[in-house]
């Protein structure tokens, strides 16, 4: 426990030392690409308080400087399969962004689409006796919340207090001043495979970079695609990737339920190519130019030609319908979203006051999805696009992005963490997490 709270808490310095120096990168290692921004520090005024979903940890305005996006190799499921392939993969994007800027950076932000995260919700609870709610006595209360047993293997990406009651009072997002008898505490702890995290933290090491921070992929998208509104009634973000689709689910300004589901984009481009026997490339662009979920009487009649260099002539003018390319890809866009579907019910999102669905990633821009999806995910969904940033180029704001966009702001204003307070040595839960830290041995 000791180490991991103090790795992360290194973590979180050198992250704001790298934003006094004023420059930092954004990384988000994907299944079907890897994209690199360099984000340029303003200063501590720039943001409202309103902005994003709020912390108690400090603001700063930024604009990007530099954007590159390069196709992903060694990429599987969303986590490192060939580590040289994706090293190589890192540092074009990393250079190409650099090139950009016209500045080098050392310190990168990461996120992590697979792991196989599992949610946990925890409380503790301390008595103050009338005094006033201090920063020592928030650390107390979330220190007596008892750790569930998150089995070997795994290590915990967030652990964040996500609601505070004071007496009766309770939704309470800081606490801090206030006078009271108790104060309870409700956090959210998210765990993934830790050979995950330590490959990702290897390859970037390789880099010749310095790792300043990490993040759920499922978390920073729903950051920058659900708007305040949706974030404060209840909402869940759906972020279909290549390889894996992340879900999260945010209340009251916080994360309070996250899952993934091992299936994304480049599944219905791989039944493509098997069910017409092209290559990958075709079939990924037959689904971009004329896929889609719903068929119309139309699309019998819309023949698309396949093309290919077989040398084989007739085999290479072959033929397809709109609708047999529908047919082909439909089946495997229904799985997706009744996965979701269970498991979101498995989470309760039922009883939230608000049902809003936004789906986002690159796999969301299949024509029809809005008109499929909720027939299985129900009524209220729509699908995102992420939150306009300074600087952002026009080729970079598309829905595939919203993960890197919302690393962006997660770097600019992150959520409070466990690790952002000074939790007394003698107060660790002593269930809590003293299995979770050997990657951060082996590899910080």
């Amino acid at each position: 426990m000791t180490d991991l709270y103090q790795s992360q808490r290194a973590m979180r310095a050198m992250r704001r030392a790298a934003m006094q120096r004023g420059v930092i990168a954004i990384l988000d290692v994907g299944t079907s690409k890897i994209g690199c921004l360099v984000l340029r520090f303003d200063g501590p005024d720039g943001f409202r308080a309103s902005d994003g979903v709020g912390s108690m940890a400090g603001q700063s305005a930024f604009r990007v400087i530099g954007a590159a996006t390069t196709r992903s190799r060694g990429v599987r499921f969303g986590e490192i399969d060939a580590m040289q392939e994706t090293e190589r993969a890192i540092r074009l994007a990393v250079q190409t962004a650099q090139k950009m800027a016209q500045i080098r950076v050392d310190h990168v932000i990461a996120c992590v689409a697979g792991g196989a995260p599992r949610s946990y919700g925890l409380a503790g609870q301390i008595d103050l006796d009338g005094a006033q709610v201090t920063e020592q006595d928030i650390a107390r209360a979330m220190a007596s919340c008892e750790m569930p047993p998150i089995g070997e293997g795994r290590e915990v990406l967030h652990a964040q207090p996500v609601n505070f009651a004071l007496d009766h009072r309770s939704g309470l997002s800081d606490p801090r001043g206030q006078i009271g008898q108790q104060l309870a505490c409700d956090m959210h702890l998210l765990s993934v495979e830790s050979n995950t995290l330590a490959n990702l933290i290897h390859c970037v090491k390789r880099c010749d970079l310095e790792l300043a921070g990490l993040a759920s992929s499922a978390y920073v998208s729903g950051i920058s695609s659900l708007m305040e509104d949706e974030q404060e009634l209840g909402a869940a973000c759906i972020d279909m990737g290549g390889g894996a689709t992340g879900m999260s689910i945010f209340m009251k300004k916080h994360m309070i339920y996250s899952d993934s589901v091992r299936l994304g984009g480049d599944h219905v481009t791989s039944d493509i190519s098997k069910g017409l026997q092209v290559p990958l490339a075709t079939a990924e662009r037959l689904k971009t130019i004329h896929g889609g979920a719903i068929a119309t009487g139309v699309d019998d009649r819309d023949l698309i030609e396949l093309g290919g260099e077989s040398g084989d002539w007739e085999h290479d003018r072959r033929t397809v319908s709109r609708a047999e390319l529908i047919g082909i890809m439909r089946p495997r866009v229904e799985e997706i979203l009744e996965e979701v579907r269970m498991r979101l019910d498995a989470a309760g999102f039922d009883h939230l006051p608000s049902q809003q669905i936004v789906l986002t990633g690159g796999a969301s821009q299949i024509p029809g999805l809005d008109g499929l999806a909720p027939r299985i995910l129900g009524q209220r969904v729509r699908i995102g696009r992420p939150l306009r940033v300074s600087g952002l180029p026009e080729k970079v704001t598309g829905a595939a992005f919203a993960s890197a966009v919302g690393l962006c702001l997660f770097a600019a204003h992150p959520q409070d963490e466990w690790w952002d307070f000074e939790i007394p040595a003698d107060r660790y839960p002593s269930r809590s997490l003293k299995r979770a830290v050997k990657w951060f041995k082996d590899n910080w």
